[in-house]
């Protein structure tokens, strides 16, 4: 965690609200992330946090990456645009997957002239990715369990496990060639039965697709959903990967590609929001704090992402639960209802939310005028 004192003199500095981003943490946990799970390729999901400076580093210590949209896409090609044209369109093929099942045709025109890995999911994309990015290399995504997920995925994407072998028939009958099977159990998954689930269905797609002679597939992307460690509910990364570990050692030969796609367990430890008290009331018996970010802004997870930052405060002193709001005139911009907070805090005080580095800045807005947090890196 970055130290309170460090967080202080950066408000000072910069102002609030603020976003302060540790590369420190951000190599941390992508060690973590391959000392535990070895055979395993990182591919960075930069929607969980696009800021260049954050792929940067992960590029630096040696990431690949998982990109959902040309921008995207476009902020990691800064990285490597400068390679000589053999070793970049082999960084491109190795290095990136576009990993949106359903993209515009604008989108695969854009894409093809770089040969790259897609996944899809149906008839109409093979059709699509047929027409219009014949050059790209195809993964199946495979519809998986995602009980216990905090964002469940399943519903919107994933082919049926029944179909699975069919669309990779009907792809490589087109002209297309499929590159193998991925898989996402859901975002923030504490139910790591999921991967186990997933792991299994993939080896028998591979299996069966064996047994209809198609006998080109070489990769497995599990996906992303490595939960972070928000509280002490979140069991050890280590036993998440042992169980990964053994089922992949189990199922898959070594010569099979194995890929995944972390973005929270990246970032969301390495990042701090810090934001300034601009108004207090009592409503109902009740304690508010009113803060100059909310979810709008910085807190946008609280919204999108079904997730609960934890406020605390740098003044010490007795507590009680409050309500911290954000400092739009939107009644939807609630940080929190239940925060236990010192209930001497005066305007102008400060306040911190650690663990916010993930799909939270990312989705920051301009509503009311009120412009995103300021970013401030630290340990670049």
């Amino acid at each position: 965690m970055i130290p309170r004192r460090t967080l202080k003199k950066l408000a000072e500095q910069h102002g609030t609200p603020l976003f302060v981003v540790d590369h420190d943490e951000l190599r941390r946990n992508y060690a973590t992330f391959k000392k535990h799970l070895p055979r395993i390729q990182a591919y960075y999901a930069v929607k969980a946090n696009p800021d260049p400076a954050i792929v940067k580093t992960l590029f630096d210590a040696g990431a690949s990456f998982d990109v959902a949209s040309m921008p995207e896409f476009r902020i990691v090609y800064e990285y490597i645009k400068d390679m000589p044209d053999k070793q970049r369109q082999d960084w491109i093929w190795d290095k990136i997957i576009y990993a949106n099942p359903i993209k515009a045709n604008e989108t695969l025109q854009e894409l093809n002239p770089y040969k790259p890995l897609v996944t899809y999911d149906n008839y109409e994309e093979i059709r699509k990715i047929k027409k219009h990015a014949p050059q790209a290399g195809l993964a199946l995504r495979l519809k998986v369990p995602n009980t216990g997920a905090m964002v469940e995925l399943s519903s919107k994407f994933g082919a049926a496990p029944g179909e699975a072998v069919d669309l990779i028939l009907a792809a490589y009958k087109v002209g297309l060639t499929v590159e193998g099977i991925s898989f996402h159990v859901g975002s923030q998954t504490t139910n790591f039965k999921n991967y186990v689930a997933a792991i299994n269905l993939a080896a028998n797609i591979f299996k069966e697709a064996r047994d209809r002679g198609y006998t080109k597939m070489n990769l497995l992307d599990i996906g992303g959903g490595f939960p972070a460690p928000y509280d002490d509910t979140v069991k050890p990364f280590r036993e998440l990967a042992s169980i990964i570990n053994r089922e992949l050692n189990r199922l898959f030969p070594k010569n099979i590609q194995i890929l995944a796609e972390p973005g929270r367990f990246l970032c969301a430890t390495a990042a701090t929001a810090v934001s300034k008290i601009i108004g207090k009331a009592m409503r109902e018996g009740k304690l508010c704090y009113y803060i100059n970010d909310g979810v709008y802004h910085t807190f946008s997870g609280v919204i999108f992402d079904h997730c609960h930052y934890h406020m605390k405060s740098f003044k010490r002193g007795p507590t009680q639960i409050c309500s911290v709001f954000g400092p739009t005139c939107d009644a939807l911009d609630v940080v929190s209802m239940a925060e236990e907070l010192p209930g001497d805090l005066q305007l102008g005080d400060l306040l911190y939310s650690e663990q916010i580095g993930a799909y939270s800045h990312a989705s920051s807005t301009w509503f009311n005028g009120f412009p995103p947090a300021t970013v401030v890196h630290i340990n670049q």
